[in-house]
């Protein structure tokens, strides 16, 4: 059976999801955690997409992002997931498997959408116990300490 390419296209945003290989809580572990989002920026400061918004959970992160013109969903999920795999083993010194093949991805249709997303990956971290409020939790945009790229135009209102 053969894998079912992901609808990428210029302009679009997309909520993407991915989580560890098994679901083990490598990212409980802070420096772990901290290795994920600096990739996350790392990726995006390159130009590979824009990042409206982003956490890491113990076991799984969730981003908003659009694809820059010249990469592909794929490409902007592998820049993520291989280079956070790369340096926390290079930092670990083990090798274990982090990341399961596959991710999810939903392209954002509008902005009640877009507004929904937003509200969800903010709002991990106090639907999993994790702090009292979003802004509380140091590994996602909600935290106030990244700059995210704006909303795009098409979902203002």
């Amino acid at each position: 059976m053969s894998k079912l390419p992901h609808r990428t296209g210029p302009g679009r945003t997309y909520f993407i999801s991915s989580a560890t290989w098994e679901r083990p809580e490598l990212f409980r572990v802070p420096k772990v955690a901290e290795i994920v989002v600096q990739r996350i920026l790392a990726s995006r400061d390159r130009g590979a997409f824009q990042l409206h918004e982003f956490v890491v959970m113990p076991n799984h992160f969730h981003l908003l992002l659009t694809p820059g013109e010249t990469t592909s969903l794929e490409k902007a999920v592998q820049l993520i997931k291989g280079g956070s795999s790369h340096e926390i083993h290079k930092e670990t010194g083990n090798h274990v498997e982090i990341w399961q093949v596959r991710f999810h991805d939903w392209m954002i249709r509008d902005g009640e959408d877009y507004r929904t997303k937003v509200r969800y990956i903010q709002m991990n971290p106090v639907q999993k116990r994790l702090v009292e409020r979003p802004e509380d939790w140091p590994f996602g945009s909600a935290c106030g300490k990244f700059v995210m790229d704006p909303v795009p135009e098409k979902f203002k209102s």
